[in-house]
Parts: C-alpha cells; structure tokens; sequence
C-alpha cells in the first residue's frame, strides 16, 4: 500500500509537470527558444580556450582566441626553392663567369652604381635564405587582410633588377591579397624599358603594368602618380632594385587592418652592390634623423626587444619601402606634390603620419633586401638644390619652432625659397594636427641624447700630422663611403687633410658624415674604412692620448693608428710604446675638453 501510493505521488507529479510545461510552451514558446538559444551562444563564447584548444578551420584559417587567423607561408613554393640551383641561389655570393669581360662588366657598373652584369646572370626567381626571427615561421595573421597595390617607381632601373623587384614581391605573397603590380616610369631612356618591358611583363607577369610620365618628374612625384592608377586598399611602396623575402606581404598588412591610419615599414636588407650577397642589416633599429636631415638609427626599446618579433614603433621611416591604406595616405594629402625629385620626402610623411593622430611600425617578419649602390650613377636632374628646397618645405610645415636647429647648422637654406605651402598648411588644419614638440616628446623622446640640438664641441680637429715623417699628413684623397682611407701626402693643410675627432667620439673628414670604421682587427695591419657615420662607438670609436700622442681605437684603446711613412699607407696596429710611426700631432686641441673624455657621452654601454 505505501508504494502504490508513493508510485502514485510521483505520476502526479510529473503529469502536473509536463502540462504546466506545455502551458508554458504554448504560451511562450519562442520567448524560451530564444533565451536558450542566447545563454548556450554565451556560455560557448566565455568559455575558455588553450592554444592546444584552438578549432583548426580548414579552409579558413585557425581560431586563436576569438580571432580568424591563417597561415599565409607557401610550403609548396617554399619547397620549390629549396631545390634551385644556380648563381646567388639563397642569396649566396656571387661571381661573374670567367668568360664575362671585365669591360663588359665596367660598362655596366658606370650607368647603374652596381654589378649589373652578374645581375644578369643571376635568376629572376632565384631563391633566398630565410633570416627572419625563429618565431616569424610560426607566425599567424588576420584572415581578412587588406588588399594591397604594390606602386614601384624607376629611371633607367636595370633590366633584371627591376623585374626580380616584380618578381620577388609576386612570387612570395598571397595572390589574393597582391592586387596590382603598378612600375611607374620616370622619363626612362633605354630601349629596353619601353616596349620590350611591356610586351614581357604581359607574357610573364600580367599583374604589372607600366605607367609612364612625359618627363622628369623624379622619385617623389612618380609615387604620388603611381598612387593615383591604384585600386586596392593599401598602398604599398618599393624601390625598384629590391627582393622581397619570404611571406613579406601579411606583417605588413595586419597593422593596417586593425587601424587604417599606420604606415608600416618592413626590415631593409642589404643586398650587395658588388656580388649580390643577401645579409641582414642588423636585427631591428628605430629610424630617426640628426639636425642636418641625415637619416640615422636609434636603439631598440627594452620592450621592442622583448617582444620581438611583434611590431614596433619607430619615429621616422628609412625611405620608400613601406605600406600604408589607401584612405590614410590621401587624407594626409599624399606626399607633398612641391617636393621635388627625391629627398626630405620620408621625414614629410613620418612627421604627417605621427603628427596627425596615425602611427608608423617596424614588422621584423617582414624583410625585403635593397641594393645601395656604390655610386649615384644619374646626373643632377636640376639646376638647382632641390633636396635643400624639399627639407625646408618639410621644415616649415611640420617643425615649428624645431626648424631653427636645422638653419643653425644649414644656414644657407634660409636663402631658399620654399615655394607654395598653403596646401600644404591646410593638410595639418584640416586633419587637427599635433605640434612636432608633441613628436619630440611622445614619440621621438630620445632623439636628443644621441643628436644633440646643439652640436657637442671636437675633442681634436684640424690636420693630423705623421711625428715619424712630419711632412707627411692623413689624407683622404677625395675618398667616399665603403672605401678604405689608406693614404698619407704632404702636408698642405687642404680640405682632404682636415678632420675631426668629434663629441660623438668618432674620427671623420671635417663636416663629412663618413667616419673612420674598423670592421676587423684579425689582420696584423688592419684596413680603415669610410663608413656612415652611426655616432654608436663600437668600430667607430676612437680617442687621443696626449701624453703619448696616440690615436687609439675602440673601447680598450688597445689598437693605434699607424702609418708606413716608405708607402704612405695607413693601417690600424697593437699599441707599441716604441714605435714612432704610431705618434700623430694635431694642429688643434681641445685639451680641457679632452681631459673629461672617459666621463662625458657617449659612453660604452
């Protein structure tokens, strides 16, 4: 009997249940689907993932986080490469054939500033090592990425340096993603940029066309041309002698998409002048500039380093290798249309970028290898100094009242007209611009200790006179950048004889901005080179004892500059107390400042 009724007890529980359910259903049935369609969409949505937990979408890309990502690498291509061979395969050192003359090789070299000839022997697809950080491989990015419109202008660019540009940037980006190809011709006079260019890149690269100007419009005004044919959403610049490496595109573009106002800039590789060699510049620097408008390098921050090889901000852009949105860059006005030629153009746009609320990034896992020529191999396009009237324009616009440190030390561009700048004013109106103190110190805030914005005073300067054969002084014999400062001559006091061991701790032709670099000390006479000057000590770094009368090198002082008065030839020794040809004599001396050298900046880190 207690279990019938029991029994009983719970049916009636469950009828009463179910029918106070279906009243519920009839009456709010949607209402109820709904909710719990909502609360599962929340509780999946809070839940919480791993990367081991991460939902592999095949076609589509991974799910990290909450976010799409894919893995834009071509293994198959990557593959591919590994299996070329031929000259420069992995961007190895290359040398011309035996068979190849050297006039041959001489012709080439005097209208491009590089080995044009070895360039043709090497492949326009050839393969290159992949330097990038260790993490870059296992790098993911957005799988909705911008489209991009790769904009390369040129005059009078080699044939197969300009078409491994082509090449290069197409072969190793996603094909979705590279929209256009767009060679802006700047009054080009070889034959074989017209129409033998455009019939090969319709067989071969049918992406690229050929935009041509009808005259001289220089580097800066073809991009701006470029810019206008471009179609895509971002814009992305290249010089026109350059090899794009492993999936360069993606890190560039990431950025943009996640804030259109940023240019993005790729880490410049060096691509040899002489055997076309592919090497890392360095691992990462920040771009800045000193107050004559050179460009110059400043250090990594403590948190750029330990998060590489994410992207970090960087004050000022090296040049024309960068990406930026389409809409971005045409809200800034594009580059200064009164810029002429080339020059000043890469300070205009970093200053406009930051300046007008956008932000410029370095992308380490973006690397693309540049060609520096030798020599500049064009003749002056103007009559006139162009690069100093560009400057002042940038100057005036955006320095405020910053400009007067650059005049102190250029006085002579007050003397240059800037031309037109209303536009150019009404570009920072119209965008609510920042003034450049607010770059100097939320930006750029540690520009001034490595330029000063006044000039440190010369530990030495003047000639420096050999004490073993006192006729005899250091003289560059108009010697340039990359080449070895070896020679002595009589002294004449000219302007090949003056130096300057200057605040920087550097030893440089006076005004010049090549120093004296010693990049090896294996050799028991070890070469001096003329090298751009970094003002980082290392194998720039040079002092003057003046009780020994020594010029010594480096950190430890352990090597001094010594002469074979017989050759006139200059070289770089251990340090030899006896020795009289390593004794020198400067004709002026800066003997308080001189005594404070190991307590003043810069100092060794």
């Amino acid at each position: 009997f207690p279990f019938t009724t029991f029994y009983c007890l719970i049916v009636c529980i469950i009828n009463g249940t179910v029918m106070y359910l279906r009243r519920l259903v009839t009456r709010y049935g949607r209402r109820l689907i709904a909710a719990a369609v909502f609360v599962f969409i929340i509780l999946v949505w809070l839940a919480p993932r791993s990367l081991v937990d991460h939902v592999n979408l095949e076609h589509h890309g991974m799910l990290v986080g909450r976010v799409l990502k894919t893995d834009y690498h071509d293994a198959e291509y990557e593959a591919r490469e590994l299996q070329q061979v031929g000259l420069g395969e992995l961007g190895a050192v290359a040398v011309l054939p035996t068979s190849i003359s050297e006039k041959e090789k001489d012709d080439l070299y005097k209208v491009n500033g590089f080995n044009a000839r070895l360039s043709d022997e090497i492949a326009l697809n050839r393969s290159l090592k992949d330097i990038r950080h260790p993490k870059c491989r296992q790098r993911l990015y957005l799988s909705e990425l911008p489209t991009a419109a790769l904009v390369v202008p040129f005059h009078n660019e080699h044939w197969s340096t300009l078409l491994r540009t082509a090449f290069s940037a197409y072969n190793r980006s996603p094909k979705h993603l590279l929209k256009e190809i767009i060679l802006v011709d700047d009054a080009s006079t070889k034959d074989f940029l017209g129409k033998k260019l455009d019939d090969y890149l319709a067989e071969h690269l049918p992406i690229a066309r050929v935009i041509r100007l009808p005259g001289r419009w220089g580097l800066i005004r073809a991009r701006l041309e470029g810019a206008k044919h471009a179609t895509a959403d971002c814009l992305v610049f290249l010089d026109s002698h350059t090899e794009c490496s492993t999936n360069w595109l993606p890190p560039l573009l990431e950025p943009i998409q996640q804030d259109y106002r940023t240019a993005v800039c790729p880490f410049i590789d060096v691509i040899d002048f002489e055997n076309f060699e592919y090497r890392a510049q360095d691992e990462g620097r920040r771009g800045g500039f000193d107050w004559e408008f050179f460009y110059k390098r400043l250090p990594l921050l403590p948190e750029d380093e330990a998060s590489m090889p994410e992207p970090f901000k960087s004050p000022v852009m090296a040049g024309g290798l960068f990406a930026i949105s389409t809409k971005f860059f045409w809200e800034l006005g594009g580059y200064d249309p009164g810029l002429d030629i080339w020059g000043g153009e890469q300070y205009e746009l970093s200053f406009k970028v930051w300046q007008c609320h956008g932000q410029l990034l370095d992308a380490p896992c973006s690397r693309i290898g540049h060609i520096y020529r030798k020599f500049a191999p064009f003749p002056n396009p103007r009559k006139d100094n162009f690069v100093a009237r560009n400057y002042r324009r940038v100057a005036e616009v955006w320095m405020d009242e910053y400009k007067q440190y650059l005049y102190a030390r250029q006085p002579g561009w007050l003397q240059i007209s800037t031309g037109d700048l209303k536009d150019q004013h009404a570009v920072r109106e119209r965008n609510k611009c920042k003034p450049f103190s607010w770059f100097m110190s939320e930006v750029a805030f540690d520009l001034v200790k490595h330029y000063p914005l006044v000039e440190p005073p010369d530990y030495c300067n003047g000639t420096i006179q050999n004490m073993a054969e006192p006729k005899l002084c250091v003289d560059t014999q108009m010697k340039g950048q990359f080449d070895r400062l070896d020679s002595m001559d009589v002294c004449t006091g000219s302007d090949q004889q003056q130096f300057q061991l200057t605040g920087y701790k550097d030893l440089r032709p006076h005004k010049s901005h090549n120093c004296w670099d010693v990049p090896d000390l294996a050799a028991e006479r070890a070469p001096v080179l003329l090298f751009g000057c970094h003002k980082g000590l290392g194998n720039q770094m040079w002092s003057f004892d003046m009780a020994t009368n020594t010029i010594r090198f480096g950190q430890y002082a352990s090597h001094c500059l010594d002469a074979n008065v017989a050759t006139k030839e200059l070289f770089v020794a251990k340090c030899n107390s006896s020795s009289s040809t390593q004794r020198w004599r400067w004709s002026h001396i800066n003997e308080q400042r001189l005594a404070m050298y190991n307590k003043l900046d810069p100092l060794p880190s």
